[in-house]
């Protein structure tokens, strides 16, 4: 695990990870209602490789984070 991109104790510090929960409920849990714990695991995990592989991200150049990420690595190695 890397370090967080905050300095510690301060309000960026789980900025990162508290918006993509927030993205997270807003666009799949909120307003739904789940007949199972199972559904919604599964629903999750869908929609987690959904945001990572497919969902064009602004902050990143209109890609999926899995592709900036292997462009990113393919341009240092």
């Amino acid at each position: 695990m890397l370090a967080s991109i905050g300095t510690v104790g301060d309000a960026y510090d789980n900025a990162m990870a508290e918006s993509f929960v927030d993205t997270l409920k807003t666009e799949l849990i909120s307003d739904r209602v789940w007949r199972t714990r199972r559904h919604l695991e599964f629903a999750s995990i869908a929609w987690i490789s959904w945001y990572n592989n497919t969902r064009l991200h602004s902050s990143i150049g209109n890609q999926p984070p899995a592709e900036f990420e292997t462009t990113r690595h393919e341009q240092h190695a």
